[in-house]
């Protein structure tokens, strides 16, 4: 038990630093880490925890009593006593408490580990959503940017008499439609600022450094993943633990049914009171002083012991049943991440022939009167496959940190 609280001062650039190759986000990484009152909270449950070991582990305290004799008649009476004595339970028993305790105060820091696990994922997923809004106004910004060229070419056909007013209308619609998304993304990033330095505890306004890109993650192995995760996931982790301080608990109830030794002595003072009798007024020594507790109802005992026996069985039930929602959770997540790799393939195949399209489109246009709203249609398709190519990367990133959650990182 002392390994943990030795290792726990630097737990938290142990697993930090392999978090990420990202410099920013290992930074928001460790602040949450130090800041986030909710992991405070599950810290100092599990310091708490460790204080009860000690509570349990040692002897019961020694009883120490006095009497003095009233009325006292006749030579050599007694005049008072004084008596010490200490209660020993039966040979294991001290010992199986604390391996009961230390069994579950280790529960409680996967209980601890579990909540900075979750704080992670949540830094983390509530970043990249914050990177795919920036990257979504930088793309708005320079559609927006594109179509005012357009329309500047549209407004000088226009001019020449070689196109309808009605080009430059649907370019400012388009425009204006951008420019309405792009305040909507703009409110989103002032949401999601509040809400990550939250979790940083640190000034909701403070500047959250975006990087330009994300680090791309290497594909995985998903046995490899799986076996990872029912392996280190710290809800598990908690399980084990809590079966180790129950078994523990089973035989402890067992030694309780045992006797329990009180062992001690005694002194008594003596009256002299002038006898001339032989050793009279000579004080009493009583050593040892020994006494038994028989435990006659075993009946209690033989229940407390069943009651563990159930405990187990259920805590055995819940772990399988928690088991099987992290396995379903996996396959969910697992296909999240399938899917983000084949979307991020598929719109940058689209990009390629959408932007060979619009050039097509470009050049006829600047050349005859034609095609224009196809050159319009074209646009919002790069648009939303520029968006697209952002949103899959930032899938692809939120599914490998639940995965790393799942397997307790």
């Amino acid at each position: 038990m002392k390994k943990i609280l030795y290792i726990l001062p630097i737990f938290i650039l142990a697993f930090v630093g392999t978090t990420t190759a990202q410099n920013e986000l290992t930074h928001y990484l460790k602040t949450a880490a130090e800041n986030n009152t909710g992991l405070k909270v599950k810290f100092n449950e599990y310091m708490a925890a460790l204080e009860i070991v000690p509570q349990v582990g040692t002897l019961p305290d020694p009883t120490v009593a006095f009497g003095y004799f009233i009325p006292r008649t006749g030579a050599g009476s007694q005049q008072a006593e004084i008596s010490a004595s200490q209660m020993f339970p039966w040979f294991g028993t001290l010992s199986k408490r604390k391996n009961t305790v230390e069994a579950l105060a280790k529960a409680k820091y996967k209980v601890f580990e579990e909540s900075k696990s979750m704080l992670f994922y949540d830094v983390k997923s509530t970043y990249y959503n914050l990177y795919f809004i920036h990257k979504a106004i930088d793309i708005t910004l320079e559609n927006i940017s594109i179509l005012n060229s357009l329309k500047d070419v549209a407004n000088i056909k226009v001019e020449s008499g070689l196109a309808s007013a009605v080009d430059v209308y649907r370019v400012q619609m388009e425009i204006n439609d951008l420019e309405n998304q792009l305040a909507q993304l703009k409110n989103n990033v002032q949401e999601l600022t509040v809400e990550f330095n939250t979790f940083l505890n640190v000034e909701s306004s403070s500047n959250i450094h975006i990087a330009e890109r994300l680090m791309s993650q290497t594909l995985l192995n998903k046995h490899e993943v799986l076996d990872s995760i029912l392996k280190n996931n710290n809800t598990l982790g908690a399980f084990n633990y809590e079966l180790e301080g129950l078994q523990h608990r089973q035989k402890l109830a067992s030694k309780e049914g045992l006797p329990q030794l009180d062992l001690g002595f005694g002194y008594t003072f003596i009256d002299k009171g002038g006898s001339a009798t032989p050793n009279s007024g000579r004080d009493v020594i009583m050593f040892p002083k020994i006494g038994i507790t028989i435990p006659l109802y075993q009946n209690k005992y033989k229940s407390k012991v069943q009651e563990v026996v159930y405990l187990h069985e259920a805590k055995m039930n819940e772990k399988a049943n928690t088991e099987n929602t992290i396995r379903i959770l996996f396959e969910n997540i697992w296909s999240d991440y399938q899917d983000a790799i084949r979307r991020s393939l598929l719109y940058e195949r689209q990009t390629e022939l959408a932007e060979k399209t619009l050039s097509i489109l470009e050049s006829e246009y600047a050349t005859n009167n034609v095609n224009f709203e196809e050159l319009l249609r074209m646009e919002r398709k790069l648009l939303k496959y520029a968006l697209e190519i952002q949103k899959a990367t930032v899938d692809k990133e939120a599914s490998v940190a639940f995965m790393e959650y799942l397997q307790g990182q």
